[in-house]
């Protein structure tokens, strides 16, 4: 299994539009993507314009594929002008899961 934590910046103003979209993207994937097992959006605690989404998928092909479905297409075209810069993304391999 693999996980990924995108850090997305979110313009002041906009982010209780980008969270009502980023939850609809996130109950689709887990809800319609059997290779993604979580999806989790998480405001950050000390930056109020910032987002962590937490995923987790089978394998990089599961996670391929959610970039082409039609509930990551939508949401990828709402949020598009409500971000702040750049996202981050750092990936990683699970070794044990609910330790």
């Amino acid at each position: 299994m693999i996980a990924v934590l995108v850090s997305i910046r979110v313009r002041p103003g906009l982010m209780d539009r980008f969270i009502e979209a980023t939850l609809d993207d996130a109950r689709g994937s887990v809800r319609d993507e059997p290779g993604c097992y979580r999806f989790d959006v998480l405001r950050d605690a000390k930056d109020a314009n910032l987002v962590h989404l937490y995923e987790v998928y089978t394998d990089e092909s599961a996670r391929e594929a959610h970039r082409k479905m039609p509930h990551y297409l939508e949401w990828g075209e709402a949020v598009k002008e409500w971000r702040d810069g750049p996202s981050s993304r750092i990936e990683m391999g699970i070794f044990a899961e609910n330790v």
